[in-house]
C-alpha cells in the first residue's frame, strides 16, 4: 500500500510540474478553427474569464490563425443562456461574421466541450484546431482533445484573470487533481 501511495504522489508531482510548465506553451499556427472552451456566464454576459477567452479567439481570427470559431458550453449554474450562445453574441458584437461562428449548446464539462465541438467540426469540414482556454487548463484540455480524436494545438489566452499566485494556486490545484483523476479513470474505463 505504501508503494502505491508513493507512486501516486510521484505521479501527482510529475503532473503538477507538467501543468505548470505547459501553461507557457503556445502553438499559434494556422488551423481551420479555434475551439473556445466555455465557462461561467453572468446573465447574458460572459464572465471575465470567458470574456478573455472570447477576446483571444477574436485575436486569432483577426490575425488569420483561424478561419472559424467554435464556441462551446451549455447552460450551467442555472444560466438562462448557454455559454456558447453568450460567446457568440459577444463575438458578433465585436465584428466577427455570423458565418464564421459555430456553437454547441449541450456540453457541461470540458470533455463534452470536445465531443460536441468534434461533431460541429465534422459537419462543417473542419480538421485542425487551436484550443483556447486559460493557461493552467491547457494540458488537461489538450489531453481530452487528443482522446476525442481532435488535431488540436495550444493557444492559451494571455489575458487570463488568473495572473497572481493567489488566484492561480486554487486553479492549479484543481487542474492537478482533475488531470490525475482523468488519467486514472480513463485507464480503467477505456
Amino acid at each position: 500500500m505504501q508503494v502505491l501511495m508513493l507512486a501516486l504522489f510521484a505521479f501527482t508531482v510529475f503532473v503538477a510540474y507538467g501543468i505548470w510548465t505547459y501553461a507557457a506553451e503556445t502553438e499559434n499556427i494556422k488551423t481551420d478553427a479555434a475551439i473556445v472552451l466555455g465557462t461561467k456566464v453572468i446573465g447574458d454576459q460572459p464572465s471575465p474569464v470567458l470574456r478573455e477567452r472570447i477576446n483571444h479567439s477574436i485575436w486569432l481570427y483577426e490575425n488569420e490563425f483561424v478561419d472559424k470559431i467554435i464556441f462551446t458550453g451549455g447552460k450551467t449554474d442555472g444560466a438562462e443562456m448557454a455559454e456558447s450562445e453568450v460567446s457568440r453574441k459577444y463575438a458578433l458584437g465585436m465584428g466577427i461574421p455570423d458565418e464564421d461562428i459555430f456553437i454547441e449548446t449541450e456540453s457541461m464539462i470540458t470533455e463534452e466541450n470536445f465531443l460536441y465541438a468534434y461533431e460541429v467540426a465534422e459537419e462543417n469540414g473542419l480538421d485542425s484546431f487551436l484550443v483556447v482556454s486559460d493557461p493552467l487548463h491547457m494540458k488537461r484540455a489538450l489531453l481530452m482533445a487528443q482522446v476525442t480524436g481532435i488535431d488540436a494545438h495550444s493557444s492559451p489566452t494571455q489575458s487570463s484573470i488568473y495572473q497572481t499566485f493567489s488566484s492561480q494556486l486554487p486553479f492549479f490545484i484543481r487542474e492537478t487533481v482533475c488531470y490525475v483523476g482523468y488519467v486514472l479513470t480513463s485507464s480503467f474505463f477505456r
